[in-house]
């Protein structure tokens, strides 16, 4: 039987070249669209955004700079084991 690996908590910023930012913003934009989860990989760890994530855009402002950030939150989804959960038959 295989492990399911235990998830820590991750905190990261990658930086990516223009044009794989804006193919990465099209496929999320043509997801949006058309109601269907989002994969994405960041820093080497694929991501599954379901289309119930909600959206919004964060916008901060300091002395010397300013950021906007479009972000994605959504539920994490545990698995529940159905070992010996009864199968209904017909």
């Amino acid at each position: 039987m295989k492990k399911q690996k235990k998830r820590l908590g991750r905190d990261i910023q990658k930086d990516y070249p223009k044009g794989q930012f804006v193919a990465k913003l099209r496929r999320l934009a043509d997801c949006i669209e058309q109601n269907k989860r989002f994969q994405v990989q960041v820093a080497g760890e694929k991501i599954l955004i379901p289309p119930t994530a909600i959206i919004s855009i964060e916008h901060e402002r300091g002395s010397s700079e300013e950021e906007v950030e479009f972000q994605l939150k959504w539920q994490i989804e545990r698995k529940v084991k159905m070992a010996n959960v009864p199968v209904e038959s017909k």
